[in-house]
């Protein structure tokens, strides 16, 4: 049974009814204020309260015209005396000043010049009320903020046959241009109607490049001059080694002949350091190192043939497919190559032979990437298969750090020119991996997708803040990295340096731990050998008689250590029965 309480109340007791009505404002009550109750009146902290009085507006952005400016200056020196006065003599110089300074209208003269002068002077005291004083705690801020990128621009290939930037490569001055290079790696899959063009693009406009470089073959590799930033040199799909001026418009400037080229594609192009800055040396997968002046390209300059056996056989040669070239060692570069292996050189040895100094067995398919540490340059950094491993030039036999296998192919790879512990690395599912070696070691600091097809290319900007990536469907992303992975953090040289001279000693203590190994299984395996000649020129020494009587004695001890082991079976069921 459901139980209801009922309250009623009468109708009159509900008070007035309330009549509306439409009427102006009357005044009904003026209550003064009493200044007795101020003494009760307590004071609120202070409270902020926004409020937004404004008109709603919207923001465009527009493209206006880039203004060029030009700094120029003057040396100024004292004339203008007239030739009866001698500048040297001060009598003279003063008693023509006093005589100038008298006349009227040098007075009207220094009077209209005064609101000009007075004008650029104030320039020069003005205070700028926009200034940042605190820029230092700002950046501070910015830099433990969570690892970001964001994308500042894309440029894409103009042509209607879509080809893969295979190399990028930064204007030396200031970075404000990228050069790119486009081709197909494909087997048999270039199109007859495939442009060779490569491009030159600001950085601050993506709707058309700069200046189209225009070769007879395509180009899989690009490079600016770090000495004269109007030249470039290039490699092509032919083999040929191709020169520009870019003073001098699109086309080359020279090129090789073909019969002093490489046979297959040049796959990577340095400029050296030399007095004259126009020596650089090229590699491709004919498994030839070429050397060569920009001045005269008719024939390289030097050569030598990747071949390990050190007997110059190019048909043992193993193809180059990367290139590594640090200017503070001269004499020494690396190699990548198809076989996965990285081969150390010095150019300056005496002999061809002695030119290959060691290699190191790095990865089970080509290196894609190999490029040395700017701030330790013993260590360096290799790519290929579906990882990347940071080695040590002092241990051979294995990296000292490595990242875990990724899901997907790793085509390139290079580090940050700010910060000794950060690396980029490229995948073909199209995502740019920043790794932070300091911060953690077996996932990558920051993944950005930066695009749906595969990536091919990666070069960053010298300020490291910018990174471009090239696609396999000729899009050049530029993309702008956050302060905290682009900026050099604190201590941060010494505790990789520890880190890297850390991981280095434990490599080398399990080198030696295995060759340990690997000599007493040696030594065991010829004393078992040993042991196994001896027992068999003792049976050659035996007669028939004596083998017979050896392997009836071996029989029946079989027999009774048989009899033994049951008999000792039969105790103990009988002791556990019991």
């Amino acid at each position: 049974m459901e139980i209801v309480h009922e309250y009623t109340k009468a109708r009159g007791d509900f008070g007035r009814q309330c009549l509306f009505s439409d009427r102006p404002a009357e005044l009904l009550a003026d209550v003064a204020p009493d200044s007795d109750l101020a003494l009760q009146f307590m004071t609120r902290s202070s409270r902020v309260q926004a409020l937004q009085c404004s008109q709603d507006m919207s923001e465009h952005q527009v493209n206006t015209e880039r203004f060029e400016s030009e700094s120029r200056g003057i040396n100024h020196v004292e004339g203008g005396w007239p030739k009866d006065i001698n500048p040297q003599d001060m009598e003279q110089t003063i008693r023509f000043r006093k005589k100038v300074e008298k006349d009227e209208s040098y007075l009207i003269s220094i009077m209209q010049l005064g609101d000009v002068i007075g004008h650029c002077v104030g320039q020069n005291t003005a205070v700028n009320i926009y200034q940042k004083y605190f820029e230092d705690e700002d950046l501070r801020d910015k830099i433990q903020e969570p690892p970001s990128a964001k994308t500042i621009n894309v440029f894409r290939d103009p042509n209607q046959v879509k080809r893969t930037v295979t190399c990028l490569s930064w204007h030396p001055d200031g970075g404000r241009k990228l050069a790119a290079a486009y081709s197909c790696l494909e087997f048999q899959k270039a199109s007859t109607d495939m442009s060779p063009d490569a491009y030159i693009w600001d950085i601050e406009n993506p709707n058309k490049p700069e200046l189209t470089l225009k070769p007879a073959s395509p180009l899989v590799c690009l490079d600016y001059n770090p000495k004269d930033s109007h030249t470039l040199v290039g490699g092509s799909y032919n083999g040929q080694i191709v020169f520009w001026d870019t003073r001098k418009g699109s086309q080359p400037t020279d090129v090789s002949s073909l019969e002093q080229s490489h046979r297959d594609p040049v796959y990577k192009t340095i400029w050296l350091q030399s007095k004259t800055g126009t020596e650089a040396f090229s590699a491709s997968t004919d498994g030839q190192i070429l050397w060569w002046d920009v001045r005269r390209l008719s024939e390289p300059t030097e050569q030598l043939i990747l071949d390990l056996g050190r007997e110059g056989n190019l048909d043992r040669a193993l193809g180059a497919i990367s290139l590594e070239f640090e200017s503070t060692m001269p004499t020494k570069f690396m190699v990548g190559t198809e076989q996965g292996i990285v081969v150390s050189c010095n150019r300056k040895a005496k002999t061809t032979s002695e030119k290959i100094v060691c290699s190191y067995d790095s990865h089970h398919g080509p290196v894609y990437a190999l490029q040395r540490n700017p701030f330790f340059p013993k260590n360096f950094l290799s790519v290929g298969d579906w990882r990347a491993r940071i080695w040590s030039e002092d241990i051979k036999e294995s990296s000292i750090m490595w990242t875990k296998y990724q899901m997907s192919f790793l085509t390139d790879a290079c580090w940050s020119p700010v910060r000794p512990a950060v690396f980029f690395t490229v995948k073909t599912e199209g995502v740019l991996d920043t790794w932070d070696v300091l911060f953690k070691q077996n996932d990558p600091t920051l993944s950005v997708k930066v695009c749906d097809e595969a990536l091919y290319s990666l070069r960053p900007h010298e300020s490291g803040r910018l990174v471009a990536c090239g696609s396999q469907q000729g899009a050049v992303t530029l993309l702008e990295i956050c302060l905290g992975l682009s900026s050099l953090q604190k201590n941060e040289k010494s505790l990789m340096a520890e880190m890297l001279e850390r991981e280095a000693k434990r490599e080398k203590i399990l080198e030696a731990r295995q060759k340990e190994l690997r000599l007493k299984e040696r030594s065991r395996s010829e004393q078992s050998r040993e042991d196994e000649a001896s027992r068999d020129a003792a049976v050659r020494e035996e007669t028939p008689e004596q083998l017979i009587a050896r392997a009836e004695q071996d029989f029946f001890s079989m027999v009774e250590a048989e009899k033994r082991r049951r008999k000792e079976r039969e105790q103990e069921k009988k002791q556990l029965s019991s």
